[in-house]
């Protein structure tokens, strides 16, 4: 998992930050890594895969020029940050094998989730 999202924010989410604000990445803030529960808002006690230490929660970033982005659904006017918002979700599912985030439903409101479950079908959740 960490050397996924490595990967992932060396090869997409830097290139699409420096391509959108002019700047790099200060600091990415992460909720939930590793946490022993099951899947929240499932009806399921089927453990997480933050129980395994498999799947990670952003919260928002903060660029190198001080800028914060936050995660959360983008105001009317907020083109760059829409822009950046959709490209994370929409590169991240090529990483991992399930991206969720604002809009998905409302334990998701204020953080992407990105996990690697193994599925057997192989069946990605980027939504």
């Amino acid at each position: 998992m960490a050397a996924t999202f490595a990967r992932w924010t060396r090869k997409e989410l830097a290139p699409a930050i420096r391509g959108r604000y002019f700047t790099g990445i200060g600091t990415i803030h992460t909720g939930s890594t590793y946490s022993c529960r099951s899947m929240i808002g499932a009806g399921t006690s089927k453990l997480s895969e933050h129980a395994k230490g498999n799947a990670i929660d952003i919260m928002g970033i903060t660029l190198d020029n001080g800028k914060d982005v936050d995660v959360r659904k983008p105001g009317l006017f907020a083109f760059r940050q829409k822009s950046l918002l959709a490209s994370v979700r929409t590169d991240a599912c090529d990483y991992f094998s399930t991206v969720l985030g604002p809009g998905y439903n409302k334990e998701h409101a204020d953080h992407f989730h990105f996990d690697m479950m193994e599925r057997r079908s192989g069946y990605k959740a980027c939504k």
